[in-house]
């Protein structure tokens, strides 16, 4: 198991730059932030924008389950967003008006769904891998798209409910205003995210990260690399399928679009901007391109071609995304300042 351990830190040893762009301090700070900003900016559209890159964010940390720690690229991450925002909103609408009824269908739905097509992608790797993700995401797209009577069609579905909140039965809490639902965003997703942390720092995710480095070897050692992929493709589609049922009631309207394969393209940029070597790293994607449509989208309606020429400049100067950009020279000023 030694071998397996060097093979799975084979970047070697974080230096005091990384532990300050990832640690936990930081991280506090911003959620601190994250708290405080509502009672600090009574803007609704501001704190709307806010409620979006969070749970985006969510979708874009459960893609780097794939991407930056098992080596597998996705191109069809958006159906289980979509297939989550779907099952949440059916389950509120048909079954039980509970925002935790329609969280669990969210995950459940989206972890099926990755286990029936996981057995057929997870056989495949690189470029063969990403183009079957592709095909099963477009699969779903034109399922929703064509099946009126459950999905709406074309038209979606309307007048998704934010029921309130019961905890234990003792008390409600309207989650219905812009702001009851940003707090309970964010406080769903600062859980999810503290339960990805665990399970990708776990033994479980440093197999993931020696599968990404060498998966022969990691076969050699005798351990099931086929069912350590499943497991990170199911634990990657349910946390994407909980952020679909997060942003159902947010949106208060879905359609087939959430399942297209732009989506995914968006998602994958997002993970890659921010840097797929950092846990925190495509949650800074997902802000930063979020942010960057919503300010260029005030100057012209071709905000694509802007963002996207961003983009291309990020990716030659900063490989490592902008996470890594900011590690490496946070590094270069502590080692000048050591000599």
């Amino acid at each position: 198991m030694k071998k397996l351990s060097d093979a799975a830190v084979s970047y070697g040893s974080r230096p005091i730059a990384t532990s300050l762009v990832n640690g936990k301090t930081l991280t506090l700070a911003g959620f601190a932030a994250a708290i405080a900003y509502p009672l600090l900016d009574g803007n609704l559209y501001n704190l709307q924008l806010f409620t979006e890159i969070i749970i985006i964010s969510l979708l874009a940390l459960s893609l780097n389950i794939l991407i930056g720690y098992t080596g597998l690229v996705s191109l069809g991450h958006a159906a289980f967003l979509g297939i989550g925002a779907y099952a949440s909103t059916l389950a509120m609408q048909h079954v039980y008006p509970s925002i935790w009824a329609g969280l669990t269908a969210s995950v459940l739905s989206a972890g099926i769904v990755a286990l029936a097509i996981g057995v057929f992608c997870i056989r495949l790797s690189g470029l063969y891998f990403a183009m079957i993700t592709l095909a099963f995401s477009q699969a779903f797209y034109t399922i929703a798209f064509y099946w009126d009577s459950v999905t709406g069609g074309d038209d979606g579905l309307i007048g998704i409910p934010r029921p309130d909140i019961s905890l234990f039965g003792l008390t409600e809490i309207s989650i219905d205003g812009f702001v009851g639902y940003y707090y309970f965003t964010l406080v769903i997703v600062a859980l999810a995210a503290y339960l990805m942390w665990r399970i990708l720092n776990s033994p479980f995710g440093a197999i993931l990260k020696a599968i990404r480095e060498n998966p022969e070897r990691v076969e050699f050692l005798g351990l099931p690399v086929y069912r350590y992929k499943l497991a990170a493709f199911i634990i990657s589609a349910a946390f994407g399928g909980l952020a679909g049922g997060l942003f159902a009631p947010f949106q208060g309207f879905i359609s087939p679009e959430l399942l297209y394969w732009t989506k995914s393209g968006e998602t994958v940029l997002m993970t890659i901007l921010g840097g797929i070597h950092s846990f925190l790293g495509p949650a800074v994607g997902a802000t930063v391109l979020i942010f960057l449509r919503d300010t260029v989208l005030n100057y012209t309606e071709y905000w694509k071609i802007i963002v996207g020429s961003i983009l291309i400049l990020c990716v030659l100067f900063a490989p490592g995304g902008i996470v890594g950009f900011i590690t490496a020279r946070l590094s270069e000023i502590f080692k000048g300042a050591s000599k």
